[in-house]
């Protein structure tokens, strides 16, 4: 090997030390802070209508496209942290699915809050360009949302849905979100 060789593979070595460095120390924090965060949490949370817009395929663009996601978020709980929710997407580019799971909505100050879900879905669609080959996906996602004063959210999200190799082919895929969740009983007052 050539020093210039040398010199490449040291650099490369490094970003891996430094992406793994990060990942670690940005996993560890959220892990360090989630129970004082479930702690800060509201109990007069309401339940949620929550609607999405967000980038279908975004990462692979093998059959990019928007999605349009509807939720209802309950206020319930399971278990004193997980809230039950349902969900239905649809994508410009023919995929469609319905489900649900649970969420946890961590609290960082009165503004800010984390929500990691994780829900089976109802696979329909799929065509050449991208076919997530099995009816029952999985997609776990997190998002993070500024809570206004009436305690409605707007939120980013980034969601992955997977077979969990159950098909012959897992290719999977990703969406990027934008939230806004609307507490039910402003809905339903007005």
């Amino acid at each position: 090997p050539t020093i210039i060789d040398m010199s490449k593979r040291s650099q490369s070595i490094r970003r891996f030390m430094m992406k793994a460095l990060f990942g670690n120390f940005f996993v560890a924090n959220l892990l360090l802070a989630a129970p004082m965060a479930i702690g800060q949490e509201k109990k007069d949370d309401p339940e949620f209508v929550s609607v999405g817009i967000g980038a279908f395929d975004f990462n692979r663009r093998k059959d990019e496209g928007f999605e349009y996601r509807l939720e209802y978020r309950s206020d319930r709980k399971l278990l004193k942290f997980f809230k039950p929710f349902g969900a239905v997407a649809v994508s410009t580019s023919g995929h469609g699915f319905f489900g649900g799971g649970v969420l946890i909505d961590l609290f960082f100050d009165r503004r800010i809050v984390v929500t990691p879900s994780f829900a089976p879905h109802i696979y329909i669609g799929g065509d050449n360009d991208l076919d997530l080959d099995y009816p029952l996906q999985f997609r776990s996602q997190l998002e993070i949302a500024y809570r206004l004063d009436n305690r409605a959210r707007v939120g980013f999200a980034v969601s992955h849905y997977s077979n969990a190799s159950l098909g012959d082919k897992n290719p999977g895929t990703e969406t990027a979100t934008i939230y806004y969740s609307l507490p039910l009983e402003k809905i339903i007052s007005r």
